[in-house]
């Protein structure tokens, strides 16, 4: 079963850890004494460094489990993962040298210590990635599956089997359904409803499973406490998937109360003074140094609104911002001038006759959202977020589409989430929500920086301006 396959893997994991450590090591010891710099009078034998294994070793494969760098591929995504490897190997080094400063072992050379950990990273997620693929691929065939059972037949349940359908890498079986209102015999994706929640007992003695999944609707909620004493009397794991999933978010986080547990409903990293600090100092760095890149194209974008349109050169708009606060956006002018009431009669169409030669250019390629730059720089925008909207389709679309109001507890964005996934323009505004939703939910600073590059490796053409 999985279990025990999963004990036999993670001790070859921590033996496959150990050889790349080491050749991570000897590596950077040639590296730093064969060719960066020989050594010379003074210097520590090689043997002296090779001894130093002995530690060095155990030190990072304590950082490893620290890090949960052995918990199942399944959970643990490639760029989470090769995150965790990072922040174990720089936590690594910082170890390393204070323990050498310690020890006042002068002669040690640092340099090889910090080559030692680039090797180390970059080997380490290699090797993982390679273990990734064979593991795919032997579950793709059938074998090491993790086999389930799910009790409850509800939205939740089927959007857990749709989940492992679209990705049968993770090796995930569910072999069955219990549920008291649906039929034996009834069948959602090959998966079949096998009895009902009063079957759970013998189900769990006749067959050997890994893991049970509670998935009750709503309205059978009271069935949870008899459900779950059943299911820790048979020592098998359980998880409790919620049927609420358009209200509980992808990371809810929970405070405990002198015992009693309080879920929150929205965990919005940005929310946390730290994090919010972080950002911002980005914004302001990264708005200086696309200012500076980027003033030649927006010198030459003046020059030619000027000369082909009359009217100013910069058009602002009032849109709607952190905490609901509107402010005012900056755009390059790419239509004619135009009064305030026929500015907010909708949206821009294909062929629009409002928008000027230039206008066409700079819309398509994105060039009209530079100055945005300088709203960054303010503090009304981030560099990434979601896009703002205009007041009034703010007070239209918070009647219309759940949760829209969330993408506002954070500050909008030049760039976002949704943007770099095709929802640019006149696209979904359901779709535009969830992937914002995702992204205030799941905010890294590694993500920033990860559409940030998805942005300029995409480009800044956007077939849905017009």
């Amino acid at each position: 079963m999985i279990k025990d396959n999963q004990r036999h893997f993670n001790r070859l994991h921590v033996v496959l850890d150990i050889c790349v450590m080491a050749v991570s090591y000897v590596l950077a010891w040639l590296v730093q004494f064969k060719i960066l710099a020989p050594p010379g009078a003074g210097a520590l034998p090689p043997r002296f460094y090779m001894f130093s294994l002995l530690w060095v070793i155990p030190v990072y494969l304590l950082l490893y489990y620290a890090f949960r760098l052995y918990t199942p591929k399944r959970i643990q995504g490639r760029r989470l993962e090769a995150g965790n490897v990072f922040m174990a190997n720089a936590l690594g080094v910082l170890i390393i040298n204070t323990a050498l400063y310690l020890g006042r072992q002068q002669n040690f050379s640092r340099r090889m210590i910090f080559l030692f950990a680039l090797f180390n990273f970059i080997l380490t997620v290699i090797e993982r990635n390679v273990i990734r693929q064979v593991l795919r691929s032997i579950r793709r065939r059938g074998m090491n599956l993790k086999h389930i059972l799910l009790v409850g037949y509800s939205s939740a349940a089927k959007e857990y089997i749709d989940r492992i359908g679209q990705n049968p890498q993770w090796g995930y079986q569910v072999n069955g359904i219990l549920d008291d209102s649906v039929r034996t015999g009834r069948y959602y994706h090959e998966v079949p409803v096998i009895g009902t929640t009063e079957d759970l007992s013998r189900i769990l003695e006749e067959n050997d499973l890994d893991e049970i999944a509670i998935t009750l609707g709503l309205n059978e909620y009271y069935k949870l406490k008899r459900i779950v004493a059943t299911c820790e009397k048979s020592g098998v794991h359980t998880q409790f998937i919620p049927d609420y999933l358009d209200i509980i978010p992808s990371k809810p986080y929970t405070e405990d109360l002198l015992g009693l547990p309080i879920i929150n409903i929205r965990y919005v990293p940005l929310s946390d003074t730290f994090n919010s600090m972080v950002k911002r100092v980005l914004d302001v760095i990264g708005s200086i140094v696309c200012i500076i890149l980027f003033s030649p194209v927006m010198l030459i974008t003046a020059i030619l609104i000027r000369a082909t349109s009359p009217g100013p050169l910069i058009f602002t708009q009032e849109r709607v911002g952190l905490h609901n606060k509107p402010f005012r956006m900056y755009k390059f002018r790419s239509m004619a001038v135009q009064s305030a009431e026929d500015e907010k009669k909708g949206w821009t169409v294909r062929n629009d006759p409002r928008v000027t030669r230039v206008g066409r250019v700079i819309r398509k390629t994105s060039i009209d959202e530079l100055p945005q730059l300088f709203n960054v720089l303010k503090g009304d925008m981030s560099l990434v977020g979601p896009r703002p909207e205009r007041p009034q389709y703010v007070e239209k679309f918070r009647e219309e589409i759940p949760r829209y109001m969330v993408k506002h507890q954070v500050r909008p964005g030049m760039t976002g989430w949704a943007q770099v996934n095709g929802y640019r323009g006149n696209t979904s505004i359901r779709k535009r929500i969830e992937y914002d939703i995702y992204y205030i939910e799941n905010w890294t600073i590694g993500f920033d920086l990860k559409i940030l590059v998805l942005t300029a490796l995409h480009g800044f053409i956007n077939k849905n301006a017009y």
